[in-house]
């Protein structure tokens, strides 16, 4: 409580801070000045960080405007003339002095509270630490990466292509008119009647060769990317999957360079061993076309349960790239030839790594794919 000349004591929240003068006795105005002077420094000192609300209470309760050293100062009016100036000087000096007082223990205060913050959320280096997890590229990615690395070697080009793509550009410029037979081989996933999710990178093909001026040199390139088809997902196959569309263009292209750009990859994906067979097959967009094998790198070639006792496991697609590819792009299929293949990523990586089941590529399994870090 803090006492008033002739009037009620103002209650502050932390009790009594002085003594109510006995009842029907006025206090000396100077004496209860130097008392409250003395009174509030002395509470002041006893607050710290844990008493923001309690200093701000005070400083109120003292310094306000219905505090007690305001109601000291309607007591000036009761004085003789000479001494209402020697008061009302010593006044503004225990104002002026509480103020500063008051802005410090604030400081005071505060630093406190920050300091108790900062030691509440300090670290124990005594602890133990706690192991981080660290990312990894996935095993698809890193497949990519590394077919896309050698390419480069050979001075193709990387090319991106849309995952979504029209008609026209997936199988019309593949060689594939409406109502082809062939069409019945990719299970489609149609947006619209001319939108779909694409089936195979060969788009790309296309577009790349609309663009490509071969005034500058043949054309040289791959595209990695993910294709649709409605397929029922089991351990072989998948409803999306990912592949790397090839394609080079030139003058005088012919099937012995396809046969040593396919050697040269094996080779470096699969070992300096590994050798390679070309068997006759069909696709629209390529004439001749061929299914490439490699030799078996369980067995080296003498017959195992990988590859079925032949010696052989089939690896990619791939041909000559058929004149009317090369004719819907404006490019003379007399004066230019080319061939193109198509690799998949999780066929790739599955006989690489001894993945049985395609599955495990895209279910998320952090233990399937930690074994590829």
């Amino acid at each position: 409580m803090v006492p008033r000349v002739n009037a009620p004591l103002i209650k502050w929240r932390s009790g009594m801070l002085f003594s109510s003068p006995k009842e029907g006795k006025t206090m000396d105005l100077q004496a209860q000045l130097e008392e409250l002077k003395s009174k509030t420094l002395e509470t002041l000192q006893s607050l710290t960080g844990n008493h923001t609300k309690e200093l701000q209470d005070l400083r109120v309760a003292v310094l306000g405007k219905k505090g007690s050293l305001t109601e000291l100062l309607k007591g000036l009016k009761d004085l003789s003339n000479d001494l209402r100036p020697v008061v009302g000087k010593q006044v503004n000096e225990v104002r002026d002095l509480l103020t500063k007082a008051f802005e410090e223990q604030a400081k005071i205060v505060e630093a406190a509270k920050i300091q108790a913050q900062l030691d509440a959320e300090s670290i124990d280096v005594t602890l133990p630490g706690r192991q981080m997890t660290l990312g990894h590229r996935h095993v698809l990615t890193q497949t990519s990466e590394e077919i896309e690395d050698i390419f480069l070697g050979m001075g193709f080009q990387i090319v991106d292509g849309f995952e979504v793509e029209k008609d026209y550009y997936n199988f019309e410029r593949m060689n594939l008119p409406k109502d082809h037979p062939a069409r019945d081989m990719q299970d489609t996933f149609y947006i619209t009647e001319e939108i779909l999710l694409r089936t195979h990178t060969s788009p790309v093909q296309a577009r790349t060769l609309d663009q490509h001026d071969f005034s500058k040199g043949p054309l040289k390139m791959v595209s990695p990317g993910r294709v649709f088809r409605r397929d029922t997902d089991d351990a072989t196959h998948s409803h999306q999957f990912h592949q790397i569309e090839g394609l080079v263009v030139g003058k005088n292209i012919s099937m012995g360079d396809l046969k040593g750009t396919l050697e040269m990859i094996i080779k470096k994906m699969f070992g300096e061993e590994r050798s390679i067979r070309l068997r006759p097959s069909y696709f629209p967009f390529t004439e001749p076309s061929v299914e490439v094998d490699v030799s078996c790198f369980k067995c080296g070639g003498k017959g195992c349960n990988v590859c079925k006792k032949t010696g052989w496991i089939e690896i990619l697609g791939a041909g000559m790239v058929h004149p009317s590819v090369l004719e819907m792009s404006g490019v003379d299929a007399k004066e230019y030839s080319g061939f193109a293949f198509g690799l998949g990523q999780e066929r790739i990586a599955m006989l690489r790594y001894g993945i049985n089941d395609i599955r495990g590529f895209y279910q998320g399994d952090q233990r399937f794919s930690e074994q590829f870090n």
